[in-house]
């Protein structure tokens, strides 16, 4: 790559290491929700909360439209990453603390059909060539909540966004039966 750049006038080097490190910030940010991946289930208890719950985890949620984008934070104040929301959302909602990284959140939820789907439920999605790498929290009516990148805020996508569709891996609840 060097060799090519020095055979750059000032300019074109400068638009190509600047995109180069637009590419390598957009896959760090992009990273963001994702940590190391691992087996779906490693052997933990499931977490089981209330069902009764469902509408305060959607209603949490839902109150937190329009929140800046954060990676690596859980708190509203700061900005909140993918699973920095579904982490701060459970706890204020529930009480249930819940790791902030998507895999660790991922094993600890018990897999649903997506047919089965409910509000309050988790799905979980693609997005970096790895499982378990964004997340949002189901709202209904095939619509979900997440904190998707840097530069945007929290906001409701649907499961049936092109992006959202290619890239959907797996619905998870930490609701009781």
């Amino acid at each position: 790559m060097m060799q090519r750049l020095f055979g750059l006038d000032a300019g074109a080097r400068w638009a190509a290491l600047s995109r180069w490190w637009l590419m390598a910030g957009l896959a760090a940010v992009l990273a963001g929700c994702a940590g190391p991946s691992g087996p779906q289930h490693t052997g933990q208890a499931f977490i089981q909360i209330d069902a009764a719950q469902r509408t305060e985890v959607v209603m949490t949620a839902l109150s937190l439209l329009d929140t800046k984008y954060r990676y690596g934070s859980a708190r509203p104040a700061g900005g909140l990453d993918c699973s920095g929301l579904v982490k701060y959302v459970f706890a204020t909602a529930t009480r249930t603390t819940l790791p902030h990284n998507t895999d660790q959140i991922a094993q600890l939820s018990r897999s649903v059909p997506r047919r089965d789907l409910q509000p309050g439920d988790l799905v979980f999605f693609n997005t970096l060539g790895q499982p378990n790498s964004h997340m949002g929290i189901y709202l209904g009516d095939g619509r979900f909540i997440n904190a998707p990148s840097t530069g945007g805020q929290v906001r409701v996508d649907s499961l049936d966004n092109p992006y959202y569709r290619k890239h959907f891996q797996s619905v998870g609840t930490l609701f009781g039966s």
